[in-house]
């Protein structure tokens, strides 16, 4: 991983330890991208309750208590879907933000349609902020990359940093 992008984090850390704020994070096709950045701040353990990364639909099951039930009314890969993925894990360590991402880093598609470098983005909290983000290429490192930035930038919008 890019130096550079393990300080995106220090954008972001100072912040949520200045303000008491927690975080828990859950994410799919950044296999823990996002997390490594929040937890390479000095003081993490202040802000950063915890992170799953459910890649798999067992592992959404049983770590969010996801079923079809419960994502029924969302469509596969939308904004609100990340959305729900992010109120629940932030709900379930009692955060004051959660942060989800679901992608297709590639080097292929998804089965129901979406294009591979496309992801989607949800900050649950105080602010809550979603986007869809397209890179437009098949690289699976640059587009898990370039998925994990545009979280940390998405919750310091919601952080409302500028």
């Amino acid at each position: 991983m890019q130096a550079d992008l393990l300080k995106a984090g220090e954008i972001v850390g100072p912040v949520l330890i200045e303000r008491g704020d927690t975080l828990t994070v859950t994410e799919t096709s950044t296999g823990g991208l996002i997390a490594a950045i929040l937890l390479a701040v000095p003081g993490a353990s202040a802000y950063f309750k915890g992170a799953t990364v459910p890649y798999s639909l067992p592992s959404r099951r049983q770590w969010l208590v996801m079923n079809k039930d419960s994502v029924a009314d969302l469509k596969p890969m939308s904004e609100a879907m990340a959305m729900r993925f992010a109120e629940i894990a932030k709900d379930q360590l009692d955060s004051t933000w959660g942060i989800a991402e679901l992608g297709i880093a590639g080097p292929t598609g998804a089965p129901y349609g979406v294009a591979v470098g496309t992801s989607v983005i949800a900050v649950a909290g105080p602010n809550p902020k979603a986007v869809t983000v397209v890179t437009g290429h098949a690289d699976r490192q640059a587009n898990m990359q370039q998925f994990a930035q545009a979280a940390i930038t998405l919750l310091a919008t919601a952080l409302e940093l500028g």
